[in-house]
């Protein structure tokens, strides 16, 4: 998967830093908004160890990241730096039990497989008590090192969503960079060849699917600690469908690629819903002009 050189991360920078400061020149819809596309970024970045590094494509992702979102709910009023780790730890446990079997399998087989599994998930928190019913439910949002008023909620979660995504993308670009990371890469490229060198390619492809998972209930985390409310049609297959599809829109075989087609969709449905009823259909245009235009998406349309 292609890393960004000093340049692009100084880039990157550079738009945080202007993220950063929308509390100061911006509305606060505008600061949701943007809180909203972090947190698809987070998401979809999670879904990218698999489909841009091991070419694995995984539709039960959104599962984890409910579980992720519901442990919030299901742990109540607490500290953020309980409910953080829980939410990473029990969407964690799901990938490993659900990687070995999905695994087993290879192509059309996985999509499905992982399909199977994610609406196992959905239908446990939506035709269960365990979810609190199938409308949703709000909660308590965990407490935080300092009291947060009403007012200051959208410049807080806006700034907090921006530092969990930074660290998210900076642990990725290192990971990428270890021999795990081009390991990954030699799967996606010649799973056979790597298995021919001695490569325990089902143990890595395990690790990375784990860690995705891991990383996607942290996305859910987020969204539920800004939302405060959970609704089991976050787990719904088409939530993992959105997340690949920013991954197509912003580059599959770029890291950064997740972070700049999560921010382009979310602009060209807020675009859609300003200037006509029909918002998918400009969305669908948009995508498709994307796709045979742009086959390296967004992020890789230099190259």
């Amino acid at each position: 998967m292609t890393r960004l050189g000093p340049r692009g991360n100084l880039f990157l920078a550079a738009a945080a830093l202007v993220l950063a400061s929308m509390p100061y020149w911006s509305g606060l819809y505008d600061m949701q908004l943007a809180s909203t596309a972090l947190i698809a970024a987070m998401f979809a970045l999670s879904l990218q160890i698999l489909t841009g590094a091991a070419g694995l494509v995984s539709l039960a992702h959104a599962g984890f990241f409910g579980v992720g979102a519901y442990t919030v709910y299901l742990l109540g009023a607490g500290s953020i730096f309980v409910t953080l780790p829980a939410a990473m730890l029990s969407a964690g446990i799901a990938a490993a039990v659900i990687g070995p079997i999905a695994l087993r399998t290879r192509g059309f087989y996985f999509l499905m497989t992982t399909l199977a599994f994610g609406q196992m998930l959905f239908f446990l928190f939506h035709d269960t008590p365990l979810g609190g019913g199938a409308d949703g439910v709000f909660l308590t949002r965990p407490s935080m090192m300092w009291t947060v008023t009403k007012s200051a909620r959208p410049a807080v979660f806006l700034l907090l969503n921006l530092v969990t995504l930074s660290l998210m993308y900076l642990g990725l670009w290192w990971l990428m960079g270890t021999m795990f990371g081009h390991a990954l890469l030699g799967i996606r490229i010649n799973e056979d060849r790597m298995r021919a060198t001695g490569h325990d390619v089902q143990r890595l492809k395990l690790i990375a699917f784990i860690v995705s998972g891991a990383l996607a209930g942290l996305a859910g985390h987020m969204a539920a600690l800004t939302d405060a409310f959970v609704s089991p049609e976050i787990l719904d297959w088409h939530h993992s469908a959105e997340a690949l599809l920013m991954i197509l829109l912003g580059g599959i075989g770029v890291l950064h690629g997740p972070i700049v087609g999560a921010f382009a969709l979310t602009l060209v449905r807020e675009f859609g819903q300003s200037v006509t009823e029909r918002q998918r259909l400009i969305e669908g245009m948009v995508i498709l002009a994307a796709v045979l235009l742009l086959r390296r998406g967004l992020a890789g349309w230099r190259r």
